[in-house]
């Protein structure tokens, strides 16, 4: 009970901090009165109830929230963030790997993660012999969604 009670109390306490900026303009703190803080507020409550309570399986939907949160208030306030989708992959390869650390799962899965995201990012930044890996990653990002839902069928009805 306390677990679940500690949860709600730093949601209402995040919330309470974000309604507040919203009510009083403060000129340094307007700039966070966006959507991308409230992935923020949960992703810190999340982050608060694993490694507070002990609920280890909240630190990956945690870190994706927060990693989402910070992704996002980092596009639009910094020129020189990569807006890329190889950062929502490091995001997520991260977030298996701070799970791992406690639970012992999902090490493999962050590592092809972080792997996949690294590949991505510095794909745009390859010389020019490098073409066949932008190619492949073009054709990738144009046909990933039939990809997941492929993998997704396989897993649901493989034996």
């Amino acid at each position: 009970m306390r677990q679940n009670k500690s949860f709600v109390a730093i949601i209402l306490i995040g919330f309470g901090f974000y309604f507040l900026m919203q009510q009083y303009t403060i000129p340094v703190l307007s700039q966070f009165n966006t959507w991308p803080t409230i992935l923020v507020i949960l992703g810190v409550a999340f982050l608060f109830s694993a490694y507070g309570n002990r609920q280890y399986d909240n630190i990956l939907p945690g870190i994706i929230l927060f990693g989402l949160g910070i992704h996002f208030h980092a596009i639009n306030h910094s020129a020189n963030w990569i807006d890329h989708w190889g950062m929502y992959t490091l995001i997520i390869g991260v977030a298996f790997i701070l799970r791992a650390q406690k639970t012992n799962q999902g090490t493999i899965i962050g590592i092809i993660l972080i792997i996949i995201s690294f590949v991505a990012l510095s794909s745009f930044a390859m010389p020019s012999w490098f073409g066949w890996l932008d190619f492949l990653f073009n054709s990738i990002e144009q046909f990933w969604p039939l990809l997941l839902i492929i993998i997704g069928l396989t897993l649901l009805f493989k034996k």
